[in-house]
């Protein structure tokens, strides 16, 4: 058995890989995350106003909220 491997059974190099692999995919996983949260926010908040809670009315009114984060 090779003196560097630890308890895992992943090399120093190995374990390096996996966790560079791990952070990225944390980090896209994440950014989806606040992403969607975000838009969830727009079309409803959480925290209701005063007139509670209303969903965007119309049609034009979804969009022209959505296109400048897309544009």
């Amino acid at each position: 058995m090779a003196s560097n491997v630890s308890l895992s059974g992943l090399t120093e190099s190995e374990a390096q890989e996996f966790h560079k692999y791990y952070v990225q995919g944390f980090m896209i996983f994440t950014a989806i995350a606040i992403v969607a949260h975000i838009l969830v926010w727009m079309w409803r908040p959480w925290i209701p106003g005063p007139d509670g809670y209303a969903a965007i009315d119309s049609i034009n009114q979804t969009v022209a909220a959505l296109l400048p984060m897309v544009a």
